[in-house]
Order: structure tokens, then sequence, then C-alpha cells
């Protein structure tokens, strides 16, 4: 049977595509009844759009191949936490389980800073795991923000 982890290294496979398109290294997934319905990585830059994050992607196509908005029944696998944009989706998408990777201290609105996912006050609470694969997850982002910061080198 497959379980959080086989899909969470599903989910890096997608965040290793934006890694090297220089996309901040976020997939995700969509999975319902074990099958995958959907997957994405980061594409802001190459789209230039700011809601191309990994988890708009992939509940967008999901919706689309189940011919349906309500996403229940379903699980999100995000690499890394999602910001305030995503887990708002992510409850008005009615899905069902999230599961994610690593924390983001500076943005996530699932744990970290926010709890927007579980808040009681909104219509739909999701149920939350957090730190399948997490070092993975952690160091392919820190990884790429080290090479960012490296200075350029003069001839």
């Amino acid at each position: 049977m497959k379980d959080d982890e086989y899909f969470m290294q599903l989910a890096l496979e997608e965040a290793k595509k934006a890694y090297q398109l220089d996309e901040v290294p976020v997939g995700a997934l969509v999975v319902k009844e074990g099958e995958v319905i959907s997957r994405a990585y980061n594409q802001r830059e190459s789209l230039n759009d700011p809601t191309a994050h990994a988890e708009l992607i992939a509940i967008r196509e999901a919706s689309k191949r189940l011919g349906n908005w309500r996403l229940t029944d379903t699980t999100l696998y995000v690499t890394k936490e999602p910001c305030p944009m995503c887990a708002g989706a992510i409850v008005g998408a009615r899905i069902k389980r999230l599961v994610y990777g690593c924390k983001d201290k500076k943005g996530g609105a699932v744990e970290s800073l926010y709890t927007i996912a579980s808040d009681p006050r909104l219509n739909h609470q999701v149920e939350i795991t957090s730190g399948v694969l997490e070092p993975q997850c952690r160091e392919l982002l820190q990884s790429f923000f080290r090479a960012k910061r490296v200075p350029p080198q003069t001839p």
C-alpha cells in the first residue's frame, strides 16, 4: 500500500523540477483513493503569475480532472507548509487532508504563523500531517536559497 512517504517522494520530484527552472522548489500533488490526480511545481517566475504556487496549480488540475471544485476525499501533498493564499484555497476546495514536509516559519499558514486550515471559525477544517520527509524537503529549499546568496564572481 502506498503511504505518505511514497507520495511525498513524488512531490519532491516535482519540487526538483522547479529547482531546475530556477523556481522556488516546492512540489505538490493531489491524491484520491491512492491515485495521483494531479501534480505540480512552483511556476511563478516562468508564468509571471503570483498565484502559480504548486498547491494552486495542483488544485486547479485536480478540479478539472474530477469535474468538481469540491475535492472532498482527497489528500494534498506538498513539500513546504502552505502560505495564506494556498491554505485558503485548500479550505475552499474542501480538501480532506493535507500532508506537508517542512514548516515555513516566515510564511506558513497551517501551523507556523496562522492555522487557516484547521480554524474552527471557517466552514471546513482540514486534517493535517506535517513533517513527512521533512529533512529532504527542508534541504532542497535551503540548497536553493544558499545558491541564491552566493555572490557573483568577478572576472
